[in-house]
């Protein structure tokens, strides 16, 4: 694959989009937008989502944080409660540029950018640390993690890491996994040093995204090239389940667990929807549609409601929890390409990349009002909203308990 593989412009037809990205080529991960047309905002709300009863959470990972509510895995992520650890760092947006090799400094206060920051090529995500001290780049092609301190805003020396598309933290602390995309392997290493600790091949094509139970003994995996999710023990650091998604050409994107625990929201933006899946019984997961390119999961500060960002309609569907199905869907106005992003840290703005058009999107989470479209550099990506409310991080942009 050529060292600009994944970089795609937008594509026409499904079809052409499903074959490039099984081939590996003209891509970057979670790039192109499906050819099917746009489904109605009815037939969206009639969907089948199958209701998912509260359940107890089991006693966690030997050495993860317990639980604080049994009934919503995010009750320490709510507005204020920040960790002593992150009290004094100042607010910021960290924008990743895949193609211009650098990171764009948002002042959220005054939606501008306030500095850039040259990190390695081809940047893709901004990753909380699991102790919530630093800010790892991914420079995916670049084979590098670039630290940033987040007290300072200031970028340390490049940590050399293969092919890091992506990284997430097991819950108990003790492992970083990286998400080894074209070498086709989990590499579960030293959360500071980032020594390699074991690596795990997989048979699929394109790991990218996960969540984890809430428990913290297992993980969901989705594999965006080859159609496919994965069970992960934690523990045993070991793929133990391994399915194919119902759907032909099927990219899954990101991953993210409901508050009660009991189900996997995966996204997949050629079946413009998202995969509802029991994680526990691994079995077949229905389909959500939700809008054209469905790409990013965020759950609201109230644990109430999840955020989808529909890349390739330009628009952010709205899920309750507790009804079950889609309430809202929000339009940006003269379009867009939201992507990844993050939830501020009193819940009130939605933070979304523009990954087509060199912009990123703040969204009234009340309104679903467009507050600002921010320039910055080109193919932006996985932004990370720093700090963010809870007590330690498991990865991506911010994923917090």
């Amino acid at each position: 694959m050529p060292p600009t593989a994944r970089r795609a412009p937008r594509p026409t037809a499904r079809l052409a989009t499903a074959a490039a990205a099984l081939a590996l080529t003209a891509l970057l991960a979670g790039c192109g937008d499906s050819g099917a047309p746009a489904r109605t905002e009815a037939a969206v709300t009639k969907a089948a989502r199958p209701a998912v009863p509260a359940r107890s959470v089991p006693a966690g990972l030997p050495g993860m944080p317990p639980v604080q509510d049994p009934k919503d895995i995010y009750a320490a992520d709510r507005p204020g409660m920040l960790s002593p650890v992150v009290k004094g760092f100042p607010s910021r947006v960290y924008v990743p540029n895949t193609n211009s090799d650098t990171v764009s400094v948002i002042d959220p206060a005054t939606y501008e950018v306030i500095e850039t920051i040259p990190v390695g090529r081809q940047p893709q995500h901004v990753v909380p640390s699991w102790d919530l001290k630093t800010l790892w780049v991914n420079n995916n092609r670049g084979h590098t993690l670039t630290p940033i301190d987040p007290a300072t805003g200031k970028a340390g020396e490049p940590v050399e890491v293969h092919d890091p598309y992506n990284l997430y933290f097991t819950p108990d602390g003790k492992y970083a996994v990286v998400m080894a995309s074209l070498d086709r392997e989990l590499v579960f290493r030293d959360p500071h040093t980032m020594k390699i600790l074991k690596t795990e091949p997989v048979t699929c094509a394109g790991v990218n995204h996960a969540d984890f139970s809430a428990d913290g003994r297992y993980f969901i995996v989705s594999c965006e090239f080859s159609g496919e999710l994965l069970k992960v023990d934690t523990a045993k650091m070991k793929v133990i389940g391994e399915q194919k998604l119902p759907f032909e050409g099927a990219m899954p994107q990101d991953v993210k667990i409901s508050p009660d625990g009991g189900t996997f929201y995966i996204a997949d933006m050629m079946a413009d929807g998202v995969w509802v899946l029991d994680g526990k019984k691994f079995s077949t997961p229905k389909l959500l549609p939700t809008g054209k390119g469905t790409h990013g999961l965020y759950v609201s500060r109230n644990s109430r409601e999840m955020y989808i960002s529909n890349r390739g309609e330009g628009s952010v569907s709205v899920f309750d929890f507790t009804r079950n199905e889609l309430t809202k869907k929000w339009e940006l106005p003269d379009g867009g390409s939201p992507d990844m992003g993050g939830v501020s840290s009193d819940g009130k703005v939605l933070w979304l990349s523009g990954r087509y058009d060199e912009e990123v999107y703040a969204i009234d989470t009340t309104s679903g009002k467009q507050l600002a479209r921010i320039p910055v550099g080109s193919g932006p990506h996985g932004l990370a909203v720093y700090p963010q409310p809870g007590r330690y991080s498991l990865g991506h942009t911010g994923v917090f308990r």
